[in-house]
């Protein structure tokens, strides 16, 4: 059982005694050896709601974000659930302000309600923010909070009061971007290394291959209370066309061409650096200012695409197979695909050609007619760029034949192309009638 600060000890006596580094008040009970050293989050963060004072409330937010990291994984899955339980709206407060504003509908009494139907965890979690650092701790906590979410549904509540915080503190507007090369720091170029998201960067040589050419370029997106910790990592290669596959795009053995010669930028990878902030919706912001950028730097740039992952497909695909009446596959489709059982079936030649036609069909329903629950297509990629306002412009038959590309998608690839004139129209159709522009080349069935 968690020991709560008695109202004596939370009032006049409790700063004094954590001045004196007396942190005995917020023990956890003995129930069994060595508990006694263990300090009750709960009770800390009830303290920390209590407090007034910026220095105590300092000092609180600061032990409670240092116990908690040295915590064992059930205390933090403890101290979530407590949040989950403890921390939410006071509803008979909620229900005063309703009935105030019942009775006087006015502005002050609508501010009291919007106040009264904030859950308490955001402001715990707002002061939290006061500690050292306390913005990038904050993030891991959240880091850790998703790993319990798969087990602990209940705790989405807590998780939706995080997002709604950190879509407020890392609005892109805050964010700034700087482009990187060879010559950046080291420890940014380590983190570039390290949090590689969709085309693994094998060693210091592979990373110098995407930095130093003429024709490559990347941009790091960073926020002001995390100066030293890029966010968000952009890579870019110039081509004079649109490529097909990451093969052709990341062989270090290609012609190198000069950024001048180039008409077509392609965005190959966006990696996120940090786990706790997913679901923020950075969005088509990154997009717009590194095409921006890219635009001034070289005027004679005419096409903005990507190559991107298709990370849903090759799942998707198996539950059609496996289902005993597929939703979206023909019977025809299906035995062809039979062929995706080969082993390095991609090596041979005859057996890519055979699978071709069925497999480029099956790719063209899973982006044109396969819906999740809320009517937007299945894969995160797709609706991050149809929300960004691209157009779904080609697919890419054995565009990545990585194990991680045939794992995930059995090679598949998509450029999504960003028409400048079109994105505020594209980005329209898609939030309000689930409209996915697509070219010709991939809604004809040739």
């Amino acid at each position: 059982m968690a020991i709560k600060p008695s109202k004596s000890s939370s009032r006049a006596d409790l700063f004094p005694r954590l001045l004196r580094g007396d942190w005995s008040i917020f023990r956890k009970s003995s129930v069994g050896a060595g508990d006694g050293d263990e300090l009750d989050l709960t009770s800390i963060s009830e303290a920390l709601l209590s407090r007034r004072g910026e220095a105590s409330g300092t000092m609180l937010a600061q032990r409670l974000l240092d116990q908690f990291d040295s915590a064992s994984s059930d205390s933090q899955l403890e101290f979530f659930l407590q949040l989950e339980a403890d921390f939410g709206v006071d509803t008979e407060h909620l229900n005063e302000a309703i009935q105030g504003y019942q009775q006087a509908p006015d502005n002050a009494a609508l501010h009291r309600v919007h106040k009264a139907a904030e859950p308490r965890r955001q402001e715990l979690i707002r002061r939290l923010n006061y500690s050292v650092g306390g913005t990038h701790r904050l993030i891991k906590m959240r880091e850790r909070l998703l790993g319990f979410i798969k087990e602990h549904p209940e705790l989405k509540v807590v998780d939706s009061d995080f997002l709604h915080l950190f879509t407020s503190w890392f609005n892109p507007g805050f964010l700034e971007m700087r482009p990187m090369d060879w010559g950046s720091p080291a420890n940014i170029l380590e983190r570039l290394i390290k949090y590689e998201a969709v085309h693994a960067i094998h060693d210091w040589n592979d990373l110098r291959s995407r930095l130093d050419p003429t024709d490559r370029r990347c941009f790091a997106f960073f926020h002001p209370q995390l100066s030293g910790e890029p966010l968000i990592f952009v890579e870019v290669a110039l081509s004079t066309d649109i490529p097909g596959s990451i093969q052709q795009l990341l062989d270090v053995d290609r012609t190198v061409i000069p950024a001048e010669l180039a008409k077509t930028a392609v965005f190959y990878s966006i990696s996120n650096t940090q786990k706790g902030l997913s679901g923020v919706p950075f969005g088509s912001f990154l997009l717009k200012q590194v095409i921006e950028y890219l635009k001034q730097e070289l005027p004679n740039l005419s096409n903005f695409v990507t190559l991107s992952p298709v990370p849903r497909f090759a799942r998707w695909l198996a539950q059609e197979r496996a289902a005993d009446t597929p939703e979206y596959l023909s019977a025809e489709v299906l035995e062809a695909l039979e062929v995706l059982d080969s082993p390095a079936w991609h090596q041979d030649e005859e057996k890519a050609a055979a699978v071709q036609k069925a497999f480029m069909e099956s790719a063209r329903t899973y982006f044109l007619q396969a819906r999740n629950a809320r009517g937007t297509p299945v894969d995160p990629v797709a609706r991050f760029h149809l929300r960004n306002g691209a157009e779904l412009h080609r697919l890419n038959f054995l565009g990545d034949i990585s194990d991680n590309g045939l794992t995930q998608a059995h090679g598949l690839m998509v450029n999504y192309l960003y028409r400048l004139d079109e994105i505020e129209q594209n980005h329209e159709a898609f939030v309000e009638r689930r409209e996915v522009k697509a070219s010709k080349a991939v809604t004809s069935r040739r």
